[in-house]
């Protein structure tokens, strides 16, 4: 069949994300045996005219939807990506009458309330590149792929899903060749990393996370030698910049100590990134095998320094890990990434103050604190609960496309504003999303890649907000 796969991410900051997921799902199909073409709407200037001409010019049987997020998670400043999709669909359907299936991460979520605003015919959720061929090969026999594992559907009868994983490490390659399929020096020279996932599934009961939706709870383990080959390979082809995405990279523990050590061995000269850690497995074991096998930075999501919250979040640590994993950082050379939410269940005035404290005097100049502002309510999951039954949340599900987010009750949204704001005026390596959503940044990117600067930019923010406060821009 002749496939047209479509890429409708065009969201860059704080660097644009290069399509791990789609590209996997491309090289699968034509493995067997379709015909595939990708259209990467990330540096189209006009997408719709875009997709018009490679519709006319391939004549697809099926066009694929990839979808990576729903909005952008920013309380202050929401942008519902979900919208464009919209006058996708009209050039689509006014284009051809192929059958029109919807992947990416965000169908996982909300899979009814997408292929409703879509009228999609199918949707593929969980294991894109296993399901999709599957899907492929009903099609092609016209035959109809209600009993395929990973599918989802509208019939009269209402919303349709049938739900299961499979093993996704099967030996077919964990990295793509990305220059087969997107634009990559356009990536590239904006400081995007060639990402790799060497996980799925996760144990982690998060309040307000989508992750064991998406991907199970259930790990699916890839093997760390591969991983070393995949990086060796990468060296060879040029590709130097790596980022690990799985959902909690230290965990297993066991299993993130086995794969630095498989990089270390290989000794490539590679720059190695995550930015998911897991406080309560951070020890000097696992920071220097990450220094050993070539990491240049790492993010540590905690969410709070306050156990009232931590608790109500079901993160699985306390402070007292989370204090204990700063001390950790500051015995090592790596520079760390701090990521905060503010206004979860259980957030006062007084575990505010309390987080604000640990960052102030537990982040070193190095290392950069990201503080977030209330927490995107996705349905079915337990924040959704929570929201409901304290007030904060009315909207019924299938209008949740549009962000709603929490906010603890205990809070008074402009006093938390203030406090934030207070504490990144006094420290220049502190940041908001609004740092991230600046329409220059791309252009800083660009620049800095151009200037010989070393990922991860990040590193780098007290001197950018330095220099853009001598400029009068105060993030």
């Amino acid at each position: 069949m002749n496939v047209l796969l479509i890429i409708t991410n065009r969201y860059r900051g704080p660097i644009p994300v290069m399509p791990l997921g789609a590209c996997l799902v491309a090289e699968s199909c034509e493995r067997a045996g379709h015909h595939v073409q990708i259209l990467d709407l990330m540096f189209e200037r006009d997408p719709l005219h875009a997709l018009g001409s490679v519709i006319d010019k391939i004549k697809p049987d099926v066009v694929g939807i990839s979808l990576r997020n729903i909005d952008n998670n920013d309380m202050q400043h929401p942008v519902a990506f979900y919208k464009d999709l919209t006058s996708l669909m009209e050039t689509v359907r006014g284009k051809t009458d192929a059958t029109v299936v919807l992947g990416g991460a965000a169908v996982g979520v909300m899979p009814e309330a997408l292929i409703r605003f879509t009228e999609a015919d199918w949707a593929v959720l969980g294991d894109g590149e296993i399901v999709f061929p599957k899907v492929l090969d009903m099609l092609s026999k016209n035959m109809i792929p209600k009993d395929i594992a990973g599918v989802a559907w509208i019939e009269e009868t209402g919303f349709r899903i049938n739900t299961g994983f499979v093993d996704r490490f099967s030996g077919n390659g964990l990295v793509p060749n990305f220059s087969r399929w997107i634009n990559l020096p356009a990536y590239i020279s904006r400081f995007s990393p060639v990402p790799i996932q060497t996980k799925l599934g996760c144990h982690f009961k998060c309040v307000y996370c989508t992750y064991r939706k998406i991907e199970g709870q259930d790990y699916r383990l890839c093997d760390p030698q591969a991983i070393g080959g995949e990086i060796m390979d990468l060296e060879k082809s040029g590709l130097r910049d790596v980022e690990f995405v799985d959902n909690v990279f230290n965990s297993p523990y066991d299993h993130a100590i086995a794969l630095c050590d498989a990089i270390a061995k290989v000794r490539a000269n590679v720059r190695l990134q995550t930015v998911e850690l897991n406080p309560y497995f951070v020890d000097d074991n696992l920071i220097g095998a990450m220094e050993q096998a070539g990491f240049v930075g790492i993010g540590i999501t905690v969410e709070s320094a306050a156990d009232p919250v931590l608790d109500r979040l079901k993160k699985g640590y306390t402070a007292r890990d989370v204090f204990k994993s700063s001390e950790v950082i500051q015995r090592h050379r790596i520079p760390c990434l701090w990521v905060f939410m503010f206004g979860g269940p259980g957030e006062t005035e007084e575990t505010v103050l309390e987080t604000l404290r640990f960052a102030e005097k537990s982040i070193g100049q190095r290392d950069v604190a990201l503080f977030m502002i209330g927490i995107r309510i996705y349905p079915g999951t337990e924040l959704e609960n929570i929201a409901r039954i304290e007030g904060v949340l009315t909207l019924p599900a299938y209008e949740m496309l549009e962000p709603v987010f929490y906010l603890s009750p205990s809070i008074n949204k402009e006093w938390l504003l203030k406090k934030v704001h207070n504490s990144m005026a006094t420290h220049m390596n502190f940041i908001n999303p609004n740092a991230i959503s600046l329409p220059f940044l791309p252009a800083i990117n660009f620049v800095g890649y151009r200037l010989g600067v070393r990922p991860p930019l990040w590193k780098n923010t007290r001197y950018i907000r330095r220099g853009l406060k001598w400029l009068g821009m105060d993030l």
